[in-house]
């Protein structure tokens, strides 16, 4: 699991796998049972293959599916456009992260998620992001966010 995913779920529970198509694996059908919910929000590594395999299979089996777009890659966009008609074709809905991020937080007045996912934007949805931290800043005159310094890696020297 990427360590960028791990640091954001540290305890969610893995699901390990070897097949492309998610449904191909025991656990990870047995996992999406459990929560007894028929809407998924997808997103992999290869929307060809990964998305496109595990979208059009969820759909056989009468779940409704969502893939965030934005958080799928592929080896060319051409192939990432095509795989995202395929699944379009197949029924599932195109989101993106962000807009999947504030439809589930709503309301602006629920606390409990309030901070979190405004720490989610501000780390990770760029100029969003920038306007949120400018809100903060400028109209609420809260404290800027720190973040850490980056240190740029020092080249090694076969690449100097």
């Amino acid at each position: 699991m990427w360590p960028q995913l791990r640091a954001v779920y540290p305890r969610q529970e893995l699901i390990e796998r070897s097949s492309m198509n998610s449904w191909d694996g025991k656990n990870f059908v047995a996992a999406i049972g459990k929560t007894g919910k028929k809407k998924i929000v997808v997103a992999g590594l290869w929307t060809e293959t990964c998305i496109a395999l595990t979208t059009i299979q969820a759909i056989h089996d009468r779940y409704e599916v969502y893939v965030a777009e934005d958080c799928c890659g592929d080896v060319s966009q051409l192939a990432h456009d095509n795989a995202m008609r395929r699944v379009v074709q197949a029924g599932a809905k195109p989101v993106n992260a962000l807009s999947t991020l504030l439809e589930w937080q709503r309301d602006w007045a629920n606390r409990d998620t309030y901070d979190a996912v405004m720490d989610l934007v501000k780390n990770h949805f760029g100029a969003y992001g920038i306007g949120v931290e400018y809100a903060y800043t400028m109209v609420h005159g809260a404290p800027a966010t720190v973040f850490p310094e980056y240190v740029i890696p020092q080249l090694a020297e076969a690449h100097k």
